[in-house]
């Protein structure tokens, strides 16, 4: 290895046809769980118009996104710490037959409200999925060799992409919208009986004293969250950001900061241990995942915007500008391991985020109005620099804690991506609303220009307002692209204190 990264034994390690064999099961039981959780918002959004239609409730649908992230977030740090002190086995047990449950309670609600209320159960299984299946991928495989599952994980995230709309509106258009739901169980009970079947933990030394769960640490941490993320998420939306209600959350949620602060440190097994932030690695990796969550809004959110509105593509082909980013990102990841071998993980990751915030930073120059090859051309590059810039992250951090801390170490990392992607929501949604009504001379946001384009009561003034405020988005992405190129210049170390377990 270079940069004297040195390999990392896996807590299991497959020595027989046998074990080969339970190892591929394992991996098939992942691939199914990772699809459950990234399916997820995508088939969902294509039923948005039939649910809605059949439960009511048009004015907080938006919360049937909203509530199952919160709840995501917030329970990554929870299910991480547990993984860690009860093992991978029966958390991912737990969470999948919760995102089971919540999926079965979606499937029947009567109303919005119960919908909602189901899909924020359904967020906290999801929560276990996401965390526990990254961590549990590093358990199975030793460093060389942690590239194959991380990239046929991506694979699974990359084809969900793609598919979930397809999937969705089929779904929508011959059957139901509660099928959406319904089609989870058989996909999730396979991967429980693949998981409860072949998952064999190693047996571990028992502690000294029996463990103690920070149930003070992680009620606090999902309050403390869900206040200041649902500030975030309806700042701007449902309120404008200076009104009652939104000074009101974000005064809470700071308060909640330092009740965490307090109680996490009075813990004898904290839910948020303090060595997450003062381990440089730990707190590099941190904080550059978080700009990588926030950059990740400019393409997701508003591409598809500019794509119909600016180009004047169809809705399918607008969804492809986009969708092309999901092809290259899991090719780039896989073959991240013959750079980081060479380069180290710091500097690998540093050339794909250098690469990605000057591709951010040539959207802006893109000719008005220009062609759809020209912004998918961008998109395959942000793939591919994006996964140069992650994996080698998230691999090269789980390689620096032993067993007992990577499942604490990968929820922090996933937090704090999520907690990027929620807070550039809000961010980029305020400088695009900015730039909208300047351009067009008074209070506009994105939703009642594209709502007026779409009508036919559009004009080239309200699509240049559009391009104006897409491209100051991008240019903020640019700017999130450089402060994790420089968090990890600064922060990180330039070999990852890789360890032996």
């Amino acid at each position: 290895m270079g940069q004297g990264d040195t390999e990392i034994q896996p807590a299991a390690r497959a020595d027989g046809p046998k074990d080969s064999r339970r190892r591929g099961a394992v991996v098939a039981a992942l691939m199914l769980a990772m699809a459950l959780a990234a399916l997820d918002s995508t088939i969902v959004s294509t039923a948005v118009p039939q649910i809605v239609g059949d439960l009511g409730g048009f004015s907080v649908f938006s919360w049937l996104f909203s509530g199952y992230l919160l709840a995501v977030t917030v329970s990554l740090p929870v299910y991480g710490k547990l993984s860690d002190t009860f093992g991978r086995k029966p958390v991912l047990i737990a969470g999948a037959a919760l995102f089971l449950l919540g999926s079965l309670l979606c499937a029947v609600a009567w109303n919005m409200g119960s919908l909602i209320a189901f899909r924020i159960v359904q967020g906290l299984g999801g929560g276990a999925l996401q965390g526990t299946v990254q961590t549990l991928a590093a358990d199975l495989y030793p460093l060389k060799e942690r590239p194959k599952i991380q990239s046929k994980l991506s694979t699974v995230w990359a084809v969900s992409a793609v598919a979930g709309p397809g999937v969705g509106g089929l779904l929508v258009a011959y059957a139901d919208w509660r099928w959406i739901f319904l089609v989870n169980l058989p996909v999730g009970a396979l991967a429980l009986w693949l998981i409860v079947r072949h998952l064999h933990e190693p047996k571990r030394d028992s502690p000294a004293h029996r463990p103690r769960v920070d149930w003070a640490g992680a009620l606090a941490v999902f309050v403390c969250g869900g206040v200041l993320l649902t500030a975030l998420v309806q700042g701007g939306v449902a309120w404008p950001w200076l009104s009652a209600p939104s000074l009101a959350l974000f005064g809470t949620g700071l308060a909640l900061v330092a009740v965490v602060v307090l109680v996490e440190r009075r813990a004898a097994e904290p839910i948020i241990p303090g060595w997450v932030w003062r381990r440089r690695t730990i707190a590099a990796v941190n904080l550059a995942l978080g700009a990588l969550g926030l950059l990740m809004v400019a393409p997701t959110v508003f591409l598809p915007t500019y794509a119909q509105s600016v180009l004047g593509l169809a809705p399918v082909a607008a969804g492809f500008v986009l969708t092309v980013w999901t092809l290259s990102w899991p090719v780039s990841a896989a073959l991240s391991q013959h750079v980081y071998r060479r380069i180290g993980f710091r500097n690998t990751a540093m050339l794909g985020m250098g690469a990605a915030a000057l591709i951010l930073f040539a959207f802006p120059f893109l000719p008005y109005p220009g062609r759809a090859w020209q912004p998918t051309l961008l998109m395959l590059l942000l793939g591919a620099a994006l996964g140069l810039f992650q994996l080698p992250l998230i691999i090269g951090v789980q390689s620096t804690v032993v067993w007992s801390e990577r499942g604490t170490t990968t929820a922090s990392v996933l937090f704090c991506r999520q907690t990027g992607q929620t807070i550039g929501a809000a961010l980029f949604g305020a400088v695009a609303n900015g730039v909208l009504s300047a351009r067009l001379g008074g209070a506009s946001d994105l939703d009642s220009v594209t709502r007026a384009l779409d009508s036919g009561a559009g004009s080239e003034q309200l699509r240049r307002a559009i391009a104006d405020a897409v491209h100051a988005v991008y240019l903020g992405a640019a700017g999130a692209a450089a402060l994790a190129f420089v968090v990890l210049l600064v922060l990180a170390p330039r070999k990852f204190p890789v360890i032996t377990e």
